[in-house]
């Protein structure tokens, strides 16, 4: 039984709307990567700080759109967190998560981006007392993003991977890592704190949940919280190794000179372009 998609999508269809995706309410925005994070600080108008929980909220306008911006730290339980503050003391309507992830469906590649659809916790496991991945208690396994957040964040991120990779990245990077046609993939985004850097840890995983598009470490945790909450979510993740043997190697400099550059690339054509939401 997956959880259905109606009170946060319900949520999303009140609180987006209009042709540029602008609206009213405040878009809490959060990272597992700091560096993220700090490529957006500059951007803020009206800028505000105040730290709670050993994290630093920093509120204010990026491209004409109220927000409050935080890392997160690393985990689920550090997501879900940051998520309840964005939403409890921040009064967040909508929280989207960016950050980077290992490449479980075949085809993948470094440098492509997975804007998840649904989310599932890969870790959870309550059985014989409830069916495996299943949340306790909320009958629910798989969790539904925000449908047109989604479709514009996907949009955004064609559109910065035909447009604007090349003025924002240079040739040497793009070949340092191996990227060189990236794309756009919509699907599940599996959750769970471990760091998957083995073949084997890898193939069970397939063989466990064969849909799975991408692994990370706090976007159904995340998700689970604006679940709870009726608020909708959204997740966007670029592949930064193939969530095997290799996984490690040149993380810290993929995540300096090409994920940031994406999510912040992403995140500004979503927010402040004429992308059309379509609730």
């Amino acid at each position: 039984m997956s959880a259905s998609p109606g009170s946060a999508q319900q949520a999303s269809a009140t609180h987006i709307s209009g042709s540029t995706g602008k609206s009213d309410i405040t878009i809490g925005l959060m990272s597992a990567m700091k560096e993220e994070v700090d490529s957006l600080i500059p951007e803020i108008q009206n800028k505000t700080e105040e730290e709670h929980g050993k994290r630093i909220y920093y509120k204010g306008v990026l491209w004409g759109n109220k927000v409050v911006i935080v890392f997160s730290r690393w985990g689920k339980v550090a997501a879900a967190a940051t998520s309840a503050i964005l939403i409890e003391r921040y009064n967040c309507g909508e929280i989207i998560f960016t950050g980077v992830a290992g490449g479980v469906a075949h085809g993948l590649n470094v440098g492509d981006v997975v804007v998840a659809d649904r989310l599932v916790q890969h870790d959870m496991d309550a059985t014989p007392i409830f069916k495996r991945w299943e949340i306790p208690l909320l009958g629910a396994k798989f969790f539904h993003v925000s449908e047109a957040r989604r479709e514009q964040l996907a949009s955004a991120a064609e559109l910065f991977l035909s447009d604007r990779i090349h003025a924002d990245t240079t040739k040497e990077q793009l070949l340092k890592f191996g990227i060189s046609s990236p794309k756009v993939v919509t699907g599940l985004a599996a959750s769970g704190d471990k760091f998957f850097s083995s073949g084997e840890d890898l193939d069970r995983l397939r063989s466990d949940l064969p849909n799975v598009a991408c692994v990370e470490m706090e976007g159904a945790a995340v998700a689970q919280v604006c679940f709870e909450h009726c608020v909708p979510f959204s997740v966007v993740r670029t592949i930064s190794d193939g969530a095997d043997d290799g996984a490690h190697v040149d993380f810290q400099a993929f995540v300096n000179e090409i994920a940031t550059v994406y999510s912040h690339g992403i995140l500004e054509l979503a927010l402040s372009r004429s992308l059309p939401l379509e609730n």
